[in-house]
């Protein structure tokens, strides 16, 4: 169902999903299906954190649960890497060709994320079978860009009484979609232009442009929003202050790491940002955006981070967005109410994040999440600079004193 401002609503029954098989419930019959000739493309979300490589090294993590448990039992996946490589196995021994392995999660490079995590997988299991798959599995990148939030009771109260459909779990998003996949599917693919996809020999403009402006922007607002006592999306964006840091770390720290995009007018990108958050029908949720930020903030903000510093250009509005996430994951708001932090990593970043009160810039040495940012003076000052302002003036005080530099209150703070 899509949501557009003013209540307009569209509905659509999706038509192609012929047979569903729930994979733990019948690891074998799903092993199966996959490895049906018919079967070239096997579609992958599996969230950011879903692919087991470490943020720092870009090293697969072997000693994962599921990854001991898979390699050994084979016939017994648990994981999706064992799931997908037990297909792969079958399909070169029984002579089928291999299935394109295509991955739609926002991950920068995300073909050559999925491929390190497969190919090493496979490789704990039999050197020859990863040789193979690297060299004839294709795992093309991939950019998805469309706001989906999580299904309510409410909408499916919608779509059963507005359309007469009784979905128990219908897929809810904004009208706008843009999704650009490289051309690379060895064995076939469908004609996936004539359902709007843009085909192209190179996805990282597309996806730097998207993560480095949709989704960093998404954490400069929801930990900030959340704090400031926000709900939605739509609420936090309507708060100058919010928008004011949305728009400077667009402007100053985004953009200039983006490569030229041919036919892309970034400011007009960005213009579009602003109003599809404003859409008060999608009530997307901020805390939807706070969750795995373990996950997101160093895949999407911690690059924009150490290209700024290593071209001597501003970070501040990286710095306050880190700091937020900080803040929000010490667990309690402004009004000392417990916050409900949804993280793989919960326990090691609340603790940090309680550490930091006592020594800012503690939260910066989590090396897994940051890497090397805390050994850097410049951005570590800046750090500590926002974290101080969050905790002695909260989440207002510090982005009057980020924003405007702690303008009073009647000063006119309407930013473009």
């Amino acid at each position: 169902m899509l949501k557009d401002p003013g209540g307009r609503r569209e509905a659509r029954v999706i038509g192609s999903i012929l047979e569903y098989v729930f994979a733990p419930a019948d690891r074998r019959e799903a092993v199966e299906r996959l490895t049906d000739p018919n079967i070239r493309i096997v579609s992958l979300t599996v969230t950011e954190g879903g692919y087991n490589v470490d943020h720092a090294t870009g090293t697969f993590l072997e000693g994962h649960p599921g990854v001991q448990h898979d390699v050994a039992h084979p016939n017994e996946p648990e994981s999706v890497f064992g799931l997908v490589v037990e297909t792969l196995r079958l399909r070169r021994e029984r002579g089928v060709e291999p299935s394109t392995v295509m991955s739609c999660d926002n991950i920068p490079s995300n073909g050559e994320i999925t491929r390190i995590a497969f190919t090493s997988f496979a490789r704990l299991r039999s050197a020859e079978l990863a040789d193979w798959i690297e060299r004839s599995v294709a795992f093309p990148s991939s950019m998805v860009d469309r706001i989906t939030p999580v299904t309510t009771p409410e909408d499916i109260t919608e779509v059963r009484e507005r359309f007469g459909i009784d979905d128990r779990w219908p897929v809810v998003s904004e009208r706008f979609e843009q999704w650009v996949l490289e051309d690379r599917f060895p064995t076939g693919r469908p004609p996936f232009e004539q359902a709007g996809v843009q085909m192209v020999d190179d996805v990282v403009p597309y996806e730097l442009m998207k993560l480095r402006l949709l989704n960093c922007t998404h954490q400069a607002m929801c930990y900030f929003g959340a704090l400031s006592g926000y709900t939605y999306v739509h609420e936090a964006v309507g708060d100058p202050l919010i928008r004011g840091l949305i728009r400077r770390y667009m402007d100053d720290e985004a953009t200039p790491t983006l490569p030229p995009l041919p036919g892309v007018d970034l400011d007009v990108y960005k213009d579009t940002l602003l109003e599809r958050y404003a859409n008060p029908d999608v009530k997307d949720t901020l805390a939807r955006l706070c969750a795995d930020s373990s996950n997101r903030i160093p895949n999407w903000l911690a690059p924009v981070i150490r290209e700024q510093l290593a071209a001597g250009r501003d970070i501040g509005m990286s710095a306050a967005i880190v700091a937020s996430w900080a803040r929000y994951a010490e667990g309690v708001d402004e009004q000392g109410a417990a916050i409900d932090v949804v993280d793989q990593d919960r326990d090691r970043m609340m603790g940090a994040a309680q550490r930091d009160r006592d020594e800012p810039g503690t939260f910066l040495t989590e090396s897994g999440v940051f890497g090397d940012l805390a050994q850097h003076p410049v951005f570590a000052e800046a750090y500590r600079e926002a974290v101080t302002l969050l905790r002695e003036g909260g989440a207002q005080g510090a982005l009057r004193g980020i924003i405007l530099g702690g303008a009073p209150d009647n000063v006119d703070i309407s930013i473009r």
